[in-house]
């Protein structure tokens, strides 16, 4: 009965990915000449501008990352206890409002550019123009550069100030302990952490549509919704699942090249403490960790509040707000619950089976989150296509495009791997004897889950729920393309309302993501100082 239910889940939740690579092995004719004629007009645009896109994220994750991990590691300086959660801030900003808040505050007509005309008595643009490549990478670094930040602070807080001692007992400068010490053991959480900040910049859609820069992402709405070419579509998702494939098989190669000693019952003494720094020596770290968290959360709550304060009571949308709200909450909190429910039922399953085939199958479900939202939307509705063009009388399109169950089944395909994630961290905590021992009483099955595994497992369920409620809330492409009729939520919202330049308005519902996205910060923040 378990396997069988296993089958039907993972089935579910990998259908997209499987019928988009079903895909590759359909060559016909059609298919070909598609594929040529994208070649020939909008292919080399959408490769070239991915790949710009993704070494400039690169180059702005892993130097805002880096620095800011390696000085609050192996430095203390004023400030550095502040610094250390508030690093972690721009994790609460989705990246398409980063993007609309610098929009209007740089372009021709905002603020820095007419003060610079009118201090430089000059006519013109004072700045390149930043709805383009260079704006939407500076977004998605801002808000991005984090996951190359925790990953090297927790390889360098647990071997790094050892090492560092035992090199300048041995007599190296300090210059020469950073790089030839603290960079090459950070070296594989920086691969693994711009790995994943690049996954999520190749399924980008909300900063790249709004900056004008024509991604795979793009790519494949304007195939769908404009050209109405589905071939078109689904080859372009194609190309944009092995480009992350690609990126996943990095980020898993980096990771598991980590190793972190265990150094708790040893104490620190002092010889394993930061190097202080004090004075105008200690400025220098300061201004460096202060930049990322000015860029990625101050300024842009800042201007998002000054367009707040300009617009006017009568113009902000405060009635249909409510609602927007309650549409994000109800489809967050009915995903949530599934899928905490199918992670709890997969991980019991997977730590009470030791066949390999069973643990694979498992661990399939737990990809989902590189899969880009626009590649599972396309995975969802070219089979749909596909049945009402050959029976139109079946009805599935207007299950899964007319209600909340294709718009679910999308938010499950991409988030059971976040909650899966966590409660397996809660099991891993719980010793292997405890199931003995319940089993020898006989308690088994639902009944081990129930009474032995649910009580230690409720925090890692909590966490997991408010992780999936947060991920849906912001997410933007699945929920454009699947909502039913009139199921607008915030993340909807303040991407059209910026889109028609109406930003005053679009600052209501994209403060209200960025308050949301602070739950899973504040959690995370907690959960760095416990272990600090």
């Amino acid at each position: 009965m378990l396997r069988s239910l296993l089958i039907v889940v993972v089935t579910l939740l990998a259908l997209p990915v499987l019928v988009i690579l079903s895909s590759l092995a359909q060559w016909d004719a059609g298919s070909i000449a598609v594929l040529a004629g994208m070649w020939q007009t909008v292919m080399a645009g959408y490769l070239g501008n991915s790949l710009l896109l993704c070494l400039g994220v690169s180059a702005g994750v892993i130097s805002m990352g880096s620095v800011s991990a390696l000085a609050v590691t192996l430095f203390d300086f004023p400030g550095r206890r502040v610094l250390e959660w508030a690093l972690l801030l721009p994790l609460a900003m989705p990246a398409y409002v980063v993007a609309y808040a610098y929009s209007d505050y740089l372009q021709y007509g905002g603020p820095l550019q007419t003060l610079l005309r009118q201090l430089l008595a000059r006519e013109g643009a004072m700045l390149p123009d930043v709805r383009s490549l260079w704006g939407a990478a500076l977004a998605l670094s801002v808000c991005l550069y984090p996951y190359v930040y925790l990953l090297t602070r927790a390889a360098l807080a647990e071997r790094g100030l050892h090492l560092m001692e035992a090199a300048r007992l041995l007599g190296a400068g300090l210059a020469r302990r950073i790089w030839s010490v603290a960079i090459p053991l950070a070296r594989p959480a920086l691969a693994a952490g711009t790995a994943l900040a690049l996954m999520e910049t190749l399924s980008d859609y909300g900063v790249t549509s709004y900056m004008g820069v024509q991604t795979f992402a793009t790519g494949i709405f304007k195939a769908w919704l404009a050209m109405d070419n589905r071939q078109a579509a689904v080859q372009l998702a194609c190309a944009l699942l092995l480009m992350v494939a690609l990126m996943l098989w990095l980020e898993l190669r980096a990771q598991s090249k980590l190793r972190f000693a265990n150094t708790r019952g040893h104490g620190r003494g002092q010889e394993s403490q930061p190097l202080a720094l004090r004075g105008w020596v200690g400025l220098v770290p300061l201004v460096l960790c202060l930049m990322p968290v000015l860029l990625g959360f101050v300024f842009p709550v800042l201007i998002m509040l000054r367009a707040l304060a300009g617009a006017g009571d009568a113009q902000l949308p405060w009635d249909r707000f409510v609602g927007w709200t309650f549409n994000s909450l109800r489809l967050g909190a009915l995903t949530a619950l599934l899928a905490v429910t199918l992670a709890l039922m997969l991980a019991a399953l997977r730590r009470g089976q030791s066949s390999l085939w069973v643990r694979g199958l498992v661990g399939l479900t737990g990809l989902g989150y590189a899969v880009p939202g626009v590649v599972i939307v396309v995975g969802l509705l070219a089979p749909v296509s596909w049945a009402q063009e050959h029976w139109p009388q079946s009805q599935v399109g207007g299950w899964l495009t007319t209600t909340i169950v294709g718009l679910v089944w999308a938010y499950l395909v991409r988030f059971v791997a976040v909650a899966l994630q966590s409660v397996e961290s809660g099991y891993a905590r719980i010793p292997r004897s405890f199931d003995e021992s319940a089993q020898m009483l006989g308690v088994t099955g639902a009944g081990l889950l129930r009474r032995i595994h649910w009580p230690l497992l409720r925090r890692p369920a909590a966490a997991a729920a408010l992780l999936v409620l947060v991920d849906v809330i912001k997410e933007l492409p699945a929920t454009l393309l699947l909502r039913p009729f009139n199921t607008d939520t915030l993340a909807i919202m303040a991407y059209q309302l910026a889109r028609d330049e109406r930003l005053g308005e679009a600052a209501v519902p994209s403060l209200a993501l960025v308050l949301v996205g602070l739950l899973p910060v504040i959690l995370l923040s907690r959960t760095l100082r416990g272990k600090s």
